[in-house]
C-alpha cells in the first residue's frame, strides 16, 4: 500500500465547548489519506481553528476518539503564532531545518579540530565523510540559497530583523516561512494568505499544489480553495460536513442542496447562483460586466433602492449624486525618510468605478488612503477630490471600535431604527446581516475576534451614505458567506469603492481598475479586471511575475 492510500489520521465523533456551555464541534468523524488537499471553511466562530487546534494536539479537551498513524509529523501555522522575542527572523526561520543546521554547525566543528595539533585525525576525517554525506543527502550545502528564496517568496523582513520589532503580519509571515522548510506530513493551516500580498499566494499556491504532505488549511480565499483543495470541508451548526472537489464544486453542490432542501429561493440561495453563474462566464463575459458597470452608474443611482435592500443581504444605500470629478490623483510622489514610495503617480476615477489597489505590504498603499481623507500630504503632485464627494472610510485598526460597547451599540448607536437609504430599518436586523444575529449581538466588542471586528467596522461603515468608500483590506478574516454578501452589495452600490486586499476572487468579482504598487516606486493604473491585470504584468514582466521578492524602493535623490 502506498502512502497516499492509507489513513494518516481520523477522527471519530468528535466534540468540543466552550464557556458558558456552548458546544461549537458535534459528533466530527473523518478520515484521510496522506498527500490529501482539504480546505476547510464555515461562519466566523463555526470551531474551524478549535479544530485545527484538536488535529495538531495542542487542544487536548475535546469529546470523542482521535487515532494517528505513527511515524507521521504535525505542523501548525496559528492565526496568532509564537516566537522567540530574543532571535532575528533568520534565526527563527532557520528553526525549521534545524537537522540541517545542526550537521553544518558540526562539519564547521570538525574542520576547525584539524587545527589542533593533538587531534584524532582518523575519526575526524570519518566522521567529516559520514557528515558530509548526510549534507549531500538533504541539500545541506544550499541551505542559504534555499532559506532566503523562501524568506523572499513570502516577502519576510530582513534576516537580522529583531523579532521583537515584528508587526502581527510580519510574525505570520516568518512563521509560515519557518513551518514550510520544516515539511510536516500533515501540514494545518490557519488562514495562511492573511497578511500576505497577491503574488506570494500565487505563490503559495503552486508550492502547496506540488507539497507531498497532506494539506489542511481554513481560508477564505476562494482562488486559494480552488487551485489547491481537493476535499472541502464545512463546518456548519458544528457538524462537518465534507464535499468532494474544489471551491467552485462546493459551490455547484451547495446550490444543488438548497434548491431541494428550502421551499422559497432564499437570499442565500440566490448568491450562491449569482457566484455561479460569474464562474461560469468566460473572461470575455466579465469584461465586459466590468465595463457596464461605469456605464450603468446613473442607472444604479436610479433603481428602486427598496427592492435592492430587500433582495441583498449586505446593501449598501447610495450617497449623494457624484459630479465628473471622484478622485484625480496628478504626478504625486510620497517618500519616508530616503525611501521613495512613488513619484509621478497620476490616475483619475471615474464615477461608479470600483478600484482594486494592490502590491506587497510597505509599499504605500494604506498612506495613499491618508492623503486621500486628508491625514498626510503628499510631497509633490496635486490630490483633487471632487466636491460632491462623501467619504466612508474602513482602515485596518478598527481604532474607532469601543471595547465596552456590545456589537449592537456599536454598529446602531444605541438606535432601534437606523436610516439606511432614505428609509428607517430595525437595527437589529441590520446587526443580523453582517452575521450578528440573537445573542451575538450582545457581545462586548473588547470580546470578539478580528474577523468579528472586521465585520462591525463595516457594517458602520457602510450604512453611513457615503458615495465613495475606502475599504483597508475589508476581506481578512471575513467566513465566504459574508465575503459573497459584501461583493453583491458592492456590485450593486451606486458610487465608488477603492479597496485595498489581497483577495483575487474577491477583487475579480468587483473590480472595473486595478492600481497596483509594482515595487521599485512604480504604481501602474489599469483599467479591467484583476485576471486582466495579472496577464498584463506577466506580458510585461516575463517569468520574474512568478516569483516574488521583497519590495525594493528606489533611493530619494533631489
Amino acid at each position: 500500500m502506498t502512502d497516499t492510500q492509507k489513513i494518516i489520521f481520523s477522527m471519530y465523533r468528535v466534540g468540543k465547548v466552550v464557556p458558558p456551555n456552548r458546544e461549537i464541534l458535534k459528533d466530527i468523524s473523518l478520515s484521510f489519506f496522506y498527500g490529501a488537499k482539504i480546505g476547510v471553511i464555515g461562519a466566523n466562530g463555526s470551531g474551524k481553528s478549535s479544530l485545527l487546534r484538536i488535529m495538531a494536539g495542542i487542544d487536548q479537551d475535546y469529546i470523542g476518539e482521535i487515532t494517528r498513524a505513527p511515524g507521521y509529523t504535525v505542523g501548525l501555522l496559528e492565526q496568532e503564532p509564537y516566537l522567540d522575542t530574543t532571535k532575528t527572523v533568520r534565526e527563527v526561520v532557520e528553526e525549521g531545518m534545524a537537522e540541517v543546521v545542526a550537521l553544518l554547525r558540526r562539519y564547521d566543528e570538525i574542520t576547525e579540530q584539524f587545527n589542533h595539533p593533538d587531534a584524532d585525525y582518523d575519526a575526524l576525517i570519518a566522521e567529516q565523510a559520514e557528515l558530509q554525506e548526510k549534507i549531500d543527502h538533504v541539500d545541506g550545502w544550499n541551505l542559504d540559497s534555499r532559506l532566503e528564496l523562501a524568506m523572499d517568496a513570502l516577502r519576510c523582513p530582513p534576516g537580522d530583523t529583531p523579532v521583537a520589532v515584528l508587526s502581527g503580519g510580519e510574525r505570520r509571515r516568518v512563521a509560515l516561512c519557518r513551518l514550510l522548510l520544516q515539511q510536516p506530513d500533515i501540514l494545518l493551516l490557519d488562514e495562511p494568505t492573511n497578511h500576505l500580498d497577491a503574488e506570494s499566494v500565487a505563490w503559495l499556491e503552486r508550492h502547496l499544489q506540488e507539497y507531498k504532505g497532506t494539506v489542511i488549511a481554513v481560508t477564505h480565499d476562494r482562488h486559494f480553495l480552488n487551485n489547491v483543495a481537493g476535499w472541502i470541508l464545512e463546518l456548519e451548526r458544528g457538524h462537518g460536513i465534507p464535499w468532494r472537489g474544489n471551491y467552485s464544486s462546493w459551490l455547484e453542490q451547495k446550490q444543488q442542496r438548497l434548491a431541494a432542501t428550502e421551499k422559497a429561493e432564499s437570499q442565500r440561495q440566490k448568491a450562491l447562483q449569482r457566484e455561479l453563474e460569474w464562474i461560469n462566464m468566460t473572461p470575455k463575459g466579465r469584461h465586459a460586466k466590468s465595463k457596464a458597470r461605469i456605464a450603468a452608474y446613473e442607472r444604479l443611482l436610479g433603481e428602486n433602492q427598496d427592492q435592492r435592500d430587500r433582495e441583498l443581504e449586505i446593501y449598501i444605500p447610495p450617497g449623494p449624486r457624484l459630479g465628473d470629478l471622484v478622485i484625480r490623483a496628478t504626478n504625486i510622489s510620497k517618500a519616508y525618510g530616503d525611501k521613495l514610495l512613488y513619484e509621478n503617480l497620476s490616475f483619475d476615477v471615474p464615477p461608479g468605478a470600483i478600484v482594486g489597489i494592490v502590491g506587497p505590504n510597505g509599499a504605500g498603499k494604506t498612506t495613499l488612503f491618508r492623503m486621500i481623507v486628508g491625514q498626510e500630504q503628499p510631497d509633490t503632485g496635486t490630490l483633487e477630490i471632487g466636491a460632491s464627494v462623501k467619504l466612508g472610510y474602513v482602515d485596518q485598526s478598527r481604532e474607532v471600535l469601543d471595547p465596552k460597547q456590545t456589537v449592537w451599540e456599536a454598529i446602531s448607536e444605541g438606535n432601534d431604527q437606523i436610516i439606511l437609504g432614505g428609509r428607517q430599518v430595525n437595527s437589529r436586523a441590520y446587526c443580523a446581516r453582517f452575521n450578528f444575529s440573537g445573542s451575538d449581538q450582545q457581545k462586548l466588542v473588547g470580546s470578539l475576534s478580528g474577523g468579528e471586528r472586521n465585520r462591525v467596522h463595516l457594517a458602520r461603515i457602510l450604512k453611513s451614505g457615503a458615495n465613495v468608500l475606502l475599504l483597508d483590506e475589508p476581506t481578512n478574516d471575513l467566513d465566504v458567506h459574508t465575503l459573497r454578501a459584501l461583493e453583491e452589495g458592492l456590485e450593486n452600490f451606486a458610487g465608488c469603492a477603492l479597496i485595498i486586499s489581497h483577495d483575487r476572487w474577491f477583487l475579480d468579482r468587483v473590480a472595473t481598475h486595478i492600481l497596483a504598487f509594482e515595487g521599485d516606486s512604480q504604481v501602474v493604473w489599469f483599467p479591467g479586471t484583476y485576471s486582466e491585470y495579472v496577464a498584463d504584468y506577466r506580458r510585461r514582466k516575463g517569468a520574474v511575475a512568478d516569483h516574488p521578492h521583497r519590495i525594493v524602493y528606489r533611493k530619494l535623490t533631489r
